[in-house]
């Protein structure tokens, strides 16, 4: 209720703008203000790589680069918050404007690059809330500059493992230069092989975050090797480089696109991470979901959780908790007692 009164004045801002006002409400504004978690409610947690999740609705990476309001995140009925892309140094990203809405079409479109204080600093906020409850995931990346970019992403899983309920390994963004490319078999078995053996033994769950812009061979590829280096969970996916048509004047502006409009592209990546993993390996199901139901077809499609972000520059931080309070009545009315019956159903 609040957020939609706000919102016109929101949008008059320019969007990057409009997010450093968002972070700022989290950090001083109650969150009983800002939206009314629902209940824990059973039927609605999820285990995945040994965690367990208190409802499968999770906030994705972008909107928190640097670990600043996780826990108010959660207040607000996020079952999980994931931080970042953080990187090894402090990187300013790419020029701005570099952040749009999309508003005709709910979309965004971003080429941040990585922007963030870097890892000291996160670390830092990170120690600060050690030992509170709550699921959060902490997105690794590389820095734009690095001349081995394999190493930066060992550097992260070593400072960063400590405070982390699982690592995300992103190598799906658009928006750094030749990042991407580590989603090539080899590449991503190298990567992936420095990341586990930074984590060790007792570390955290791994998972892969993936670009949906994949041919069918490299969808086989990467779940081949997710299952063969048992990662914790695949995520499906990214922004994408795709522009299917789209009203906004700022259609053809460079970087990844998200919102509604990749919905359906996000929607048959999971399905064919589903068809390529069977039931070998837990799915996050990302990319234009924006109300329960976008979220129930996704785990009826074979996600375990979901997170979304852009939908919520349109329906505020109340976006999750009104998509957990629907969910239990989708159950039931297809038939389901808990959302781990539904998973994978359709």
């Amino acid at each position: 209720m609040v957020y939609s009164l706000l919102r016109p004045l929101i949008f008059r801002l320019d969007a990057e703008q409009a997010h450093g006002v968002a972070l700022d409400a989290l950090k001083t504004t109650p969150s009983s203000l800002l939206a009314s978690p629902p209940r824990p409610d059973p039927a609605l947690a999820m285990d995945v790589a040994g965690i367990t999740f208190p409802n499968p609705v999770g906030m994705a990476a972008g909107f928190d680069k640097n670990g600043e309001v996780p826990d108010a995140l959660l207040r607000c009925g996020f079952g999980f918050a994931e931080l970042g892309s953080v990187t090894p140094r402090p990187q300013e990203g790419n020029p701005k404007p570099r952040l749009f809405r999309l508003a005709e079409d709910r979309a965004v479109i971003n080429r941040m690059g990585f922007n963030n204080e870097g890892a000291e600093a996160v670390e830092t906020r990170m120690k600060r809330r050690a030992g509170r409850p709550g699921v959060v995931g902490i997105n690794i990346g590389a820095n734009k500059d690095s001349e081995d970019r394999v190493a930066d992403y060992a550097t992260m899983t070593r400072i960063m493992a400590p405070y982390a309920s699982y690592l995300a390994v992103n190598i799906s963004s658009p928006n750094t230069p030749g990042l991407r490319a580590l989603q090539d078999e080899s590449a991503l078995t190298g990567l992936l092989d420095a990341v586990l053996d930074a984590r060790g033994q007792d570390g955290p769950p791994v998972f892969l975050k993936v670009a949906p812009d994949l041919e069918p061979a490299d969808v086989d590829a990467i779940s081949r090797i997710a299952i063969d280096k048992k990662l914790g969970a695949l995520m499906v996916s990214n922004t994408s480089i795709t522009r299917p048509p789209l009203a906004s004047k700022h259609r053809d502006e460079g970087g990844g696109l998200s919102g509604a409009p990749i919905k359906a592209l996000a929607l048959q990546r999971l399905r064919d991470f589903r068809k390529a993993t069977g039931r070998a390996m837990p799915l996050i199901g990302i990319g234009g979901i924006a109300t329960a139901e976008d979220a129930w077809e996704r785990i009826r499609a074979g996600a375990s959780l979901v997170q979304l972000y852009s939908a919520m520059v349109y329906e505020g931080p109340g976006i999750a908790a009104k998509i957990v309070r629907r969910l239990p009545a989708l159950m039931e009315r297809d038939g389901f007692s808990s959302i781990a019956e539904a998973v994978g159903s359709e």
